[in-house]
C-alpha cells in the first residue's frame, strides 16, 4: 500500500467521523461545494482532526490556500515528513 493510499484512508476516516457518515469517497477534487453541509464550522473540525491525527500545525495560509481535498493532501504530505 502507497503511503497516498494510506493518506487517503486516513483522510476519509476523518471525514466520515467530522460529517457522522461512513460512505465518503474522497477524490482530490473534491471541495466544500461537493458535500452537503461542508460549512466554516466544519472546515474548522476537518483542519483540528488533521491537525491531531497527523501531528502538524497548519497556518491560516496553508488552510485559506486549500481548495480541494488533492490540496488538504499535498499540505499534510508536505508538513508530515
Amino acid at each position: 500500500m502507497t503511503d497516498q493510499v494510506r493518506l487517503y484512508e486516513q483522510l476519509t476516516e476523518i471525514f466520515n467521523d467530522v460529517f457522522l457518515r461512513e460512505d465518503m469517497k474522497l477524490t482530490p477534487e473534491l471541495s466544500a461545494r461537493d458535500v452537503e453541509g461542508w460549512d466554516s464550522f466544519k472546515q474548522i473540525e476537518i483542519m483540528v482532526s488533521v491537525e491531531e491525527r497527523f501531528g502538524i500545525k497548519l497556518n491560516t495560509r496553508e488552510i485559506d490556500g486549500l481548495r480541494n481535498v488533492g490540496d488538504l493532501a499535498d499540505v499534510v504530505t508536505r508538513k508530515a515528513r
